[in-house]
């Protein structure tokens, strides 16, 4: 891996973390508005950002996590969406419908979060509406981030940044 890439995985991973920390009381519970989100569209412009947001998901969830088997399925959630999204890269060319596609892929996937706060935090409620709650919130949240992601990238070139 090249000294650029490192650096460049290193500092997404950094700004994920510290975007998380600022808003931690509303990013680990069934209304998940974690903004740090925003990263997740990077791997519609390179796939070399993987590492970046993995480990950024890892570090917040290591440290700001109050249930630290979130470290397994926050993981999970990140590693299996970014994939998929990878994946629909293939024949998916539009960055725009790619970003939107991948906010549902994040959404729907909240099932493994859901299942995670139903079963190991013990949320008295029921499983569907922590994964309607938890989709909803993480759909809005990346769909706000679609249009600042694509012009930060007409702007930063997030293909050629790493």
């Amino acid at each position: 891996m090249k000294v650029k890439t490192l650096v460049v995985n290193a500092l997404i991973a950094a700004l994920y973390f510290i975007v998380t920390w600022l808003i931690a009381p509303f990013g680990f519970t069934h209304i998940q508005l974690r903004i740090s989100e925003f990263f997740n569209h990077l791997i519609v412009y390179n796939k070399k950002y993987f590492f970046g947001i993995v480990i950024g998901v890892f570090m917040a969830n290591l440290i700001l996590s109050p249930v630290k088997i979130d470290i397994v399925f926050g993981l999970s959630h990140t590693i299996v969406s970014l994939l998929i999204t990878m994946l629909l890269a293939r024949v998916i060319t539009s960055k725009l419908m790619l970003m939107f596609i991948n906010s549902i892929v994040f959404s729907f996937n909240m099932f493994i979060i859901s299942y995670m706060l139903k079963v190991f935090a013990e949320l008295d409620l029921s499983f569907l509406f922590i994964w309607f709650t938890t989709g909803v919130s993480e759909f809005i949240t990346m769909v706000i981030a679609i249009p600042i992601i694509y012009y930060l990238n007409k702007r930063l070139q997030f293909s050629k940044l790493i």
